[in-house]
């Protein structure tokens, strides 16, 4: 049987003529017209890769912090080294202080208005910025000295402006002091304090000053943080210190530095053993919590355990006196996975460093190996929060606690490696780490998972007649939002990407070089839509637009189909875009002697407008019709997808 398809003209070539874009200047409106982005340059090129003039600052921190149990308060001090990459003078930098919106007369408490996010009643929350200052700087040639001093600096919100003494000019470095407090209140978002098990579990987060970025973007990304919103911000080296009291356990980012200071040798010993074991080794029981013996021995009160961490862009710990700490080797020992949970948690989180071991070795031999020595999961207020190599999780059942620890270990690729801007831009890490999610969970259990690219959680959003563009700011989604147009869609458009439109053997090699050229970079969606162009090897403008920029809808419908007579039975099948998504289609015939056909139609067939004829030549008629007849799309009226002889014909 042969198989002809082609567009009908269903109208005249007048009135055809007159549907066509103009060449007198009226806009282009198709669907498939070129996507206008910024214009490529030497410091973002037009093939989606940092340029030869790329640039990016840097800052380093060394951080001195002390935790107050009895009045449940952090102190800390810190010293910031500001590198200018920029081919700009600053008179000033912009720092973050997000521990400001738990204030009462935060933006963040009105605008969302949540008591259980932001905390009510107790303390009252918010920094203390006890001191800002500048050390003394040797005099450089045909320079003056710069002597210490305090620095003028002024709040807003959850930014805070650094008068600088002295212009910093490109490629100069100027050195911050900054001293600070805050108080642990209740009900923290992302953070707080946990009391369980006779012990209180302290996750610590947005802790310090930390530097905004200044891009070649935007310049200053001084966005206020409402807490809806994530996280954007500048790599570097971090050298932590954090006083705490001697019972506790503390885990962190980064490798912990004096371990012969806070650890017993057992624990040693066993953390030793547990880099090259492949199963689960204890390095303190459930037995061993309140025991003495479990602690070095030591004549005062507190100890300080040291960190350090390398090319990341934040630093995140977490404390308490009864945690239960279990660890093991990943990726052949290149990694340590360390688990740390209270006591009454142990029948469900005693599988939990398993599930992070699982997680890390499929998403480092699918998209690009995990880059830092520890990665660590704690058990505590928080449900769900990623940081560089340590995340807080908090569900009720194995299959919860699985799936919130492989997303937020997910996030180590995306943003913790590639550095996009979530407050602007949350769907390039929420929506690729879902679609990432996604594969992990059906290796593991061999089904698709139900909340991870969902087409039923996008659809509920899609049908709801308030649906978001997938480019809106994060603060700006109303909060039922959020997931279905952060997480769900755009992860749901990249697997409809990989797995319909271009195929998994050209897209994944394209992923993949997205990561490898914007690792520990600042990419923004126009490097991302350009790098994978340029790899797959086709302009996808129409669909970045229909999925990222609209609120169109996917709605394919078989019409009718008819019979003509033409040198032979020919059956015609009248198909129609009824959503604004142009997508290729599958479609099952079913013929008069019983058989079935599957044709794939790419894209392309929506080039003339949202009306395309298939041709199917003869002897054999075609008596039904089906589009996406495996549900594989995300189809808002899937009642207009299927056609057969003896029905009314929906209209053409």
């Amino acid at each position: 049987m042969r198989l002809i398809f082609r567009l009908l003209p269903l109208l005249s070539a007048s009135a055809l003529a007159a549907q066509q874009p103009s060449t007198a200047g009226a806009p282009d409106t198709s669907a498939f017209r070129r996507l206008e982005l910024p214009a490529p340059n030497s410091i973002r090129t037009g093939s989606g890769a940092p340029g030869p003039d790329y640039w990016q600052q840097r800052a380093d921190y060394v951080i001195r912090a002390t935790l107050d149990t009895s009045a449940r308060s952090l102190r800390g001090e810190e010293r910031i080294t500001y590198s200018n990459n920029s081919p700009d003078t600053l008179r000033y930098l912009w720092l973050q202080l997000d521990q400001n919106v738990f204030t009462s007369q935060s933006r963040g408490s009105k605008i969302f208005d949540q008591r259980n996010r932001f905390g009510s009643g107790g303390a009252e929350g918010g920094m203390r910025i006890l001191k800002v200052a500048q050390p003394a700087v040797a005099a450089a040639r045909g320079q003056a000295a710069s002597g210490a001093g305090q620095l003028a600096y002024g709040v807003n919100g959850t930014v805070m402006r650094v008068d600088l003494a002295r212009p910093l000019p490109p490629k100069a470095k100027q050195v911050l002091e900054i001293s600070w407090s805050f108080p642990f209140g209740p009900n923290r978002s992302r953070m707080g304090i946990e009391e369980i098990d006779g012990g209180v579990t302290y996750e610590v987060a947005q802790w310090y000053p930390r530097l905004a970025v200044y891009d070649d973007i935007r310049g200053w990304n001084t966005e206020q943080y409402y807490g809806q919103g994530e996280f954007y911000l500048e790599y570097g080296s971090f050298d932590v210190s954090l006083a705490v009291p001697a019972d506790f356990i503390v885990a962190a980012t980064g490798v912990l530095r004096n371990p012969g200071d806070v650890l017993t040798p057992a624990q040693r010993s066993r953390l030793a053993q547990a880099r090259t074991s492949a199963s689960t080794v204890v390095i303190r029981g459930r037995e061993e919590v309140g025991q003495p013996a479990s602690r070095p021995a030591t004549g005062y009160g507190t100890f300080t355990w040291r960190f350090t961490a390398d090319s990341v862009r934040d630093f995140a710990w977490a404390a308490s006196r009864t945690f239960i700490w279990d660890a093991v080797g990943v990726n052949g020992g290149g990694t340590l996975a360390m688990s740390f949970y209270p006591p009454s948690t142990e029948a469900l989180w005693k599988e939990a460093t398993q599930y992070a071991k699982f997680a890390i070795e499929n998403y480092s031999t699918q998209w690009a190996p995990y880059p830092y020595p520890t990665a660590n999961n704690v058990r505590g207020s928080e449900g769900g929060m990623e940081y560089p190599m340590i995340v807080f999780c908090n569900r009720p059942t194995p299959e919860t606690l699985y799936s919130v620890t492989d997303h937020e270990f997910g996030h180590t690729w995306f943003p913790m490696v590639v550095g996009s801007n979530e407050r602007r831009y949350p769907w390039m890490d929420e929506g690729f780490n879902e679609f990432i999610n996604y594969y992990n969970w059906t290796k593991r259990f061999g089904l698709p998972p139900e909340h991870r690219g969902s087409i039923r959680d996008y659809l509920a959003m899609a049908t709801s007649r308030q649906e978001r563009p997938v480019m809106t700011f994060a603060d700006q989604l109303p909060a039922m939002f959020v997931g279905p147009a952060a997480y769900d869609k755009p992860a749901l458009a990249l697997r409809l990407l990989r797995e319909v439109v271009v195929g998994p053997e050209r897209f994944d090699p394209a992923f993949k070089e997205y990561f490898r050229r914007w690792a520990y970079k600042h990419p923004t969606p126009a490097d991302f839509f350009r790098t994978i162009e340029d790899g797959v090897g086709e302009d996808l403008s129409w669909f970045w637009r229909s999925w990222l920029y609209t609120t169109a809808q996917l709605d394919q419908a078989v019409d009718s189909i008819a019979l003509a007579d033409s040198a032979g039975v020919e059956s015609r099948i009248f198909l129609r875009n009824a959503g604004g998504i142009p997508m290729p289609v599958d479609l099952e015939l079913l013929l008069d002697d019983g058989s079935r056909q599957r044709l794939k139609l790419p894209v392309e067939i929506w080039f003339g407008g949202d009306r395309y004829t298939a041709i199917v030549a003869g002897p054999k008629k075609v008596n039904a019709a089906a589009v996406d007849p495996e549900s594989r799309y995300p189809d808002v009226r899937r009642e207009n997808n299927r056609w057969s002889a003896g029905t009314s014909q929906t209209g053409r």
